[in-house]
């Protein structure tokens, strides 16, 4: 069973006419690999969760049942919040564009956007409110104000910070299934 949440699919390393290799268009996927700190920070989550779990299982074994299923409760909403943080990032598909934020997720149809682009600002540092300077891919949508829509990724984020090849091969392939579908619209 292939993880949806690591979608580094070799089809969009193989050698293509199109910019977009893929089978299923209409498939949600991320065109990039989850970083190597989104990645080590869920393991270390899920090592918390087994921890909690092995607890529950103690606080069973010593007949206290219902401390037992308020411990599992919590393993399980921790192991939700992994899953969720690794499911984080950017998502595309024939349909439009899809922001997975930790609680929100924001979808844009690709007849909304007007353009993705690559900019040079200041963005948060892992998602904190200190700012640096660094590269945003920024969507511009024809409902909104481009003040109003946060950028899609950043060179500081969990999923690039030390990593800018892999930034420009991620912004790269986004512009590149914005500008295909921009073009199928015309």
């Amino acid at each position: 069973m292939p993880l949806s949440f690591l979608t580094a699919d070799p089809a969009l390393e193989a050698a293509s006419d199109s910019a977009l290799p893929f089978d299923d268009r209409e498939r949600w996927r991320r065109p990039y690999r989850p970083g190597p700190w989104r990645v080590g920070i869920a393991a270390l989550v899920l090592l918390l969760a087994s921890f909690v779990l092995f607890s529950a299982v103690a606080l069973a074994l010593t007949g206290s049942a219902s401390s037992a299923g308020a411990v599992v409760g919590g393993a399980c909403v921790v192991i939700a919040g992994a899953l969720r943080l690794l499911r984080m990032g950017v998502w595309v598909s024939g349909r439009g564009l899809r922001h997975v934020g930790f609680l929100v997720t924001r979808t844009a149809p690709w007849a909304r956007v007007v353009s993705v682009r690559t900019v040079q600002q200041p963005v948060r540092w892992l998602g904190l409110p200190r700012t640096v300077q660094g590269q945003a891919l920024a969507l511009v949508r024809g409902d909104r104000p481009a003040e109003d829509t946060p950028p899609l990724l950043t060179t500081h984020t969990l999923d690039f910070l030390g990593r800018p090849a892999a930034f420009d091969r991620a912004a790269d392939t986004v512009e590149a299934w914005a500008a295909e579908y921009a073009h199928r619209r015309r």
